[in-house]
């Protein structure tokens, strides 16, 4: 799944910004895989990626704990055999910021080099 959201820059948010409004955020979700991605109680993204063994799961976990170091956005990650499950938020603001929504776009086209072919 391409998106244009995983190629817009993380923007830092200051605790003077407020979190999005389920009507600010709705555009960005409609840019995530909506088989992986859902907004929990209006305040978090969460997502289960599914792999076809431990391996990949794990292999993924990297890429992308190696993506929030690079732009210092870290997510909860839980990894299981065949699943990886992510939970994020912005804790600057205690709620979801775009740059929530862009890290989940980048997190899905990492996935796709682990679909099956």
């Amino acid at each position: 799944m391409a998106s244009t959201l995983a190629d817009q820059e993380c923007e830092a948010c200051t605790s003077a910004d407020e979190p999005l409004t389920e009507d600010e955020y709705a555009n960005y979700l409609t840019e995530l895989d909506d088989s992986v991605w859902e907004v929990v109680d209006e305040y978090y993204l969460e997502g289960t990626y599914e792999f076809e063994d431990f391996r990949d799961a794990l292999e993924f976990t990297y890429e992308i704990g190696e993506l929030a170091e690079e732009e210092w956005h870290h997510p909860d990650i839980h990894l299981t055999w065949g699943k990886v499950r992510v939970e994020m938020w912005t804790h600057k603001i205690d709620g979801l910021h775009k740059t929530d929504f862009v890290m989940a776009a980048r997190m899905d086209r990492i996935h796709e080099d682990y679909e099956p072919d």
